[in-house]
């Protein structure tokens, strides 16, 4: 019995791998087909985050949307923002209502269709009138970490890829000045440095 027993062990790719991936999971956010248990920031040694790659499975909280056009043509942010958190920090929003060391929001960037625009930015389109995504044009992340950030207000630190349609993400981003983000952050969003005012889906699952 004991060496049928060791046989199985051996022959299960399952058992064999499960526990080899299980950090690089974790650290990533999953790899293809796999839930991880934690989802964690991963760093280059010079302090530069990887980026996650599967943001868009994230739990989705909202999408402002500031266009130039409603703006006098200089609007600070004029892409049209898609707004993710991911899976373990909503688990730990939803059961206390506060965000976990850890926390990772994404913001992915979209440039609204502007072909037969109207003077303010808007198309017409067959749902009506309107602002409608169109190409992707830049990626950022707000993580909360007071380990990593014991300087930075509420321990929460911006990443971007910079703002540029159509050209791929880069692999690594750098860390953002914290009067870059964190000034406005502090002083109007509306929970713990996020902008909760904006976000219907936290808004609603808010625990604790």
């Amino acid at each position: 019995m004991r060496k049928v027993f060791l046989t199985i062990l051996l022959a299960s790719p399952l058992i064999v791998t499960g526990c080899g991936n299980s950090q690089e999971q974790a650290s990533t956010g999953g790899g293809a087909g796999v839930e991880p248990t934690t989802h964690k920031a991963s760093y280059t040694a010079d302090g530069h985050l990887i980026r996650p790659d599967n943001w868009r499975e994230w739990i989705y909280i909202g999408t402002p949307v500031t266009p130039n056009g409603l703006n006098g043509g200089e609007a600070p942010f004029p892409e049209i923002h898609s707004v993710y958190i991911d899976p373990t920090s909503w688990k730990h929003w939803k059961k206390t209502g506060t965000f976990r060391e850890g926390t990772m929001i994404a913001k992915e960037l979209s440039m609204a269709i502007s072909e037969g625009a109207h003077e303010d930015g808007s198309t017409d389109q067959v749902s009506g009138r309107g602002y409608f995504q169109d190409i992707f044009s830049g990626l950022e992340f707000a993580i909360k970490d007071s380990v990593r950030y014991p300087d930075e207000p509420g321990n929460w630190a911006y990443y971007s890829s910079g703002h540029a349609p159509g050209v791929a993400y880069p692999d690594t981003m750098e860390a953002l000045p914290a009067q870059a983000c964190n000034t406005c952050h502090e002083f109007n969003a509306s929970d713990d440095w996020v902008f909760l005012q904006f976000y219907p889906v936290l808004k609603e699952a808010k625990g604790g």
